[in-house]
């Protein structure tokens, strides 16, 4: 299995750590750490134990700062395992590690006040108090907690301007539009200020106009306020255009992880080639990945770009030059992109327009 540990390694300390992470529902949990029975697939071993696998043996790393997405279909188990990351679901086995310390093995007092602090949680269903003003419900979680009225409000205040909301704070949720209402919960989330935010598929339910404004949001949110964000999701584009790092599930497991252009131009098997296959690779692609080594005969004083450049944004300069681009990272040529691979990248193999 590929893991993102694997993919990733850094030699820097991940925010979360999850290792050898299980969940399985129905009698066989209790009893099944070290059973044999662990190597059955999903259907044998729901016929020989009337228990499910929802979560297979998953590990991953997610960095600080970043947008971790978990991507699959209805039923691959990547809703159960973000719930196993903060123990609304509890996991079978495995570590989930928050910044070193095992959440699994923290009390109940211990994992309200990390659900208080540490980390907050966006669902489709906003759960907004009906009865009470939006600048209350983005403080609800700081009252919970215990802080002063004064205090909570003036950051319920600020968090509202953050995503929007300033001119309706005093407006109660039947007031607003699905789209407002989910800003509402983003806010609340952000409030008590946590180092890490999930979001369980917060959008799925919007329609695809709104959806897109509020993926938009959390884009900015994320460069200005720089937190380190899991969002689940069942929808590739929006997987490809929130994440830094997205694994892919797929009946529990992790079938591949890496960046967007990694899944895109490397799928791991027929699984994550059909999920890609559609989606426009210059719109993801960057130089570095169609690049190669420059021949004696190239001429290299044409056009110059970064390796990091999306193949979509060098596409105007190519046009217009019969020179190979040059790919430079700082004083040193790392290959040249001419003409025929910008075009590759763009009709793909069969020269069909992707």
């Amino acid at each position: 299995m590929q893991t993102a540990q694997t993919d990733r390694s850094t030699g820097v300390e991940p925010t979360i750590a999850v290792r050898g992470l299980w969940k399985i529902f129905g009698p066989a949990e209790t009893k099944i750490s070290g059973s044999p029975l662990l190597e059955l697939s999903n259907s044998e071993f729901r016929l020989q134990t009337g228990s499910t696998i929802a979560v297979r043996d998953v590990s991953f790393d997610v960095r600080a700062g970043e947008v971790f997405v978990v991507m699959g279909l209805s039923g691959s188990g990547k809703s159960t395992l973000v719930r196993c990351l903060t123990r609304l679901i509890e996991p079978s086995l495995g570590q989930v590690l928050l910044d070193g310390e095992d959440i699994r093995a923290a009390d109940q007092e211990r994992l309200r006040e990390l659900r208080r602090r540490r980390f907050s949680m966006v669902f489709q269903n906003f759960g907004l108090l009906p009865h009470r003003r939006v600048i209350d419900n983005v403080a609800f979680g700081l009252e919970i907690r215990g802080d002063a009225r004064g205090p909570r409000l003036a950051r319920a205040r600020e968090m509202c301007e953050l995503v929007g909301l300033g001119t309706y704070m005093d407006s109660f949720p039947e007031q607003l539009s699905g789209g407002q209402q989910q800003r509402v919960g983003l806010a609340r989330a952000l409030a008590g200020d946590p180092e890490v935010m999930f979001f369980d598929e917060p959008f799925s339910a919007l329609d695809p106009l709104i959806r897109r404004d509020m993926q938009n949001e959390v884009i900015r949110l994320h460069h200005e306020v720089g937190k380190t964000m899991v969002f689940i999701t069942h929808d590739l584009a929006e997987a490809l255009k929130l994440g830094d790092h997205i694994v892919i599930m797929r009946d529990g497991r992790i079938v591949q992880a890496g960046s967007p252009e990694e899944l895109v131009g490397a799928p791991a098997d027929d699984y994550v080639a059909d999920f890609v296959q559609d989606v426009a690779k210059a719109n993801i692609l960057t130089l570095r990945w169609i690049m190669r080594p420059a021949l004696p005969d190239d001429e290299l004083d044409g056009p110059e770009f970064p390796p990091t450049t999306i193949i979509r944004d060098a596409l105007s300069v190519a046009a217009q030059t019969e020179k190979p681009i040059r790919v430079v990272e700082g004083d040193q040529l790392l290959g040249v992109v001419d003409r025929r691979q910008i075009l590759g990248a763009i009709t793909g193999p069969d020269g069909i327009p992707e």
